[in-house]
């Protein structure tokens, strides 16, 4: 690659189904190095195979990068020098049959003429011979019906006659293939071991080993940044670069780790959404065939920067004990040479944990706005509503988001969590009320309630200065009556900082909740 090429990046999914986790972490990385080297992030649609399109798919791809906040700078709904970026649209351009001919011309692909029933009889007999890897390569290629053993007429002629083809690569019989990867060094394989790839099939449309080589010639892409699964097929299309006469422009390689299942059991797929008890997938996904949810991160309550962050330190590291990065901060971080060869294995509690870090950090307008959009999502909304009209009140959300974050992993944990913020408790901790409540206790109330009442500070440094004044001039511990008057007040045993908490409920609702609470105590 010259050392001068702008550096572009491309993520190329095909629409046969959601976004699998694992894709998305293989876009930001794509993202990522892109953004360091201040490069082009390309999204493409790679649809080649029309049997299994799924609609719905490409949508959702498209809406899964931008709740990521991984935004291309060209590609499908984008727009961009290379239009189209779906590779069937492409296809009607001519543009890869001209490469697939041009590699018949120089005698590095050919015409294969072999039905299916043929291609099933071929493995057949060589799973009876004890073939390891059945398959289509230099050898079996002797004994079926292609261009390579047909006469040149009959080859003609059966063209002519319109007779259904594939055009296959011309892999050589034991060759030394080598690729440079960036993350695994020097992989070198014997072309015996490779077969010999369909790159155009037999309704003219480009299989993945044609179709995005030629994309990324034409595309000037720098890097292929993709998943470890690829990296068996990368000698034949380290080939057809060769063929081309492209070496010089070919990208450079990068094959990321495996995402492992929990247990580091094999892959983490997309069979095992929900089946784990996590979802695998950025965003909820309803499948048009069979109408059964998959359940997403997005729904989940898990806030977007810190699944990214997750996502990213699922085989790279930044080299430091550092967890918890911006975007940016990745953008700035990442490096190829941080990614492990290994698989890496999927945390669903440190999925979790990230999203609490992420939580903690984000603007009480943000998750106010999160809080607001979650209540709106369950069917008593309007009712909750108009029972709690603290909720219209967006200042006071926000302060509420504040405190009540410190206790949560996720927003739509916060009204299970606070509800007392907006409505007075009907029911009280027994076992803090049977331990903590004595003959003391009526008169600490009362006469809290009169001090708070004369207060014009109800500041949570005020509020908390008067509670121990009032116990101190009593005789009594204000940590006696602590736990207790957040009984009084929330219903509850445990909470965000209490007088920050009183301090936002104010005076009068706080001195009419702890009045209640001493009466249905008597």
């Amino acid at each position: 690659m010259e050392n001068n090429k702008r550096v572009r990046l491309r993520f190329a999914p095909s629409p046969t189904g959601p976004l699998h986790i694992g894709g998305v972490r293989t876009a930001l990385f794509n993202y990522l190095f892109a953004k360091k080297h201040g490069g082009d992030f390309l999204l493409r649609i790679e649809d080649t195979d029309q049997t299994r399109y799924v609609p719905g798919a490409e949508e959702y791809i498209i809406e899964s990068l931008k709740w990521c906040g991984i935004v291309p700078d060209e590609g499908v709904t984008f727009g961009g020098p290379h239009e189209p970026y779906r590779q069937s649209e492409r296809k009607q351009l001519g543009i890869y049959s001209k490469y697939a001919l041009q590699l018949i011309e120089s005698g590095h692909a050919y015409y294969a003429f072999d039905t299916s029933e043929e291609l099933d009889e071929m493995r057949k007999r060589l799973e009876a011979a004890k073939v390891a890897a059945p398959q289509y390569n230099s050898v079996s290629r002797e004994n079926m019906k292609n261009s390579l053993v047909l006469p040149a007429d009959e080859v003609q002629k059966r063209l002519d006659a319109g007779e259904p083809y594939v055009i296959r690569l011309k892999v050589p019989r034991n060759e030394e293939i080598r690729i440079k990867d960036i993350i695994r060094g020097w992989v070198v394989v014997n072309s015996s071991q490779v077969d010999d790839k369909v790159l155009l099939k037999a309704d003219g449309m480009p299989t993945y080993h044609l179709a995005h080589v030629v994309d990324d010639i034409l595309m000037d892409i720098s890097h292929v940044v993709r998943g470890e699964e690829w990296l068996p097929s990368a000698p034949a299309h380290v080939l057809i670069y060769k063929y081309l006469g492209l070496e010089e422009i070919m990208p450079q390689y990068a094959h990321l780790p495996l995402l492992l299942k929990p247990d580091g059991n094999g892959k983490l797929s997309k069979r095992d959404g929900d089946r784990l008890g996590f979802p695998v997938f950025p965003l909820e996904w309803k499948d048009p065939a069979t109408q059964e949810i998959s359940s997403g991160y997005r729904e989940k309550g898990y806030i977007a920067e810190g699944f990214v962050n997750m996502l990213a330190l699922l085989g790279w590291n930044p080299g430091n004990n550092q967890e918890i990065f911006t975007l940016d901060e990745l953008v700035s971080l990442f490096s190829f040479e941080k990614v492990s060869k290994a698989g890496a294995k999927f945390d669903p509690e440190k999925a979790k944990w990230f999203n609490q870090q992420n939580l903690r950090k984000s603007n009480e307008a943000f998750l106010a706005d999160e809080f607001i959009k979650h209540l709106h999502t369950q069917e008593n909304h309007a009712q909750l509503f108009a029972q709690n009209p603290l909720l219209n009140d967006l200042e006071y959300v926000k302060n509420f988001c504040g405190l009540i974050r410190e206790k949560a992993q996720f927003v739509n944990e916060f009204w299970s969590l606070g509800s007392y913020f907006f409505s007075a408790p009907t029911e009280f901790d027994a076992t803090v009320v049977s331990k903590k409540w004595n003959a003391d206790a009526t008169n600490f109330y009362n006469t809290l309630c009169e001090n708070w009442q004369n207060t014009q500070d109800f500041s949570a440094a005020r509020t908390e200065e008067i509670f121990k004044e009032t116990a101190t001039n009593l005789g009594q511990q204000p940590n006696q009556w602590l736990q207790l008057t957040r009984v009084a007040i929330s219903g509850i045993a445990g909470g965000p900082q209490f007088f920050e908490l009183v301090a936002l409920i104010g005076k009068e609702t706080c001195i009419n909740r702890i009045k209640y609470f001493v009466s249905i105590q008597s």
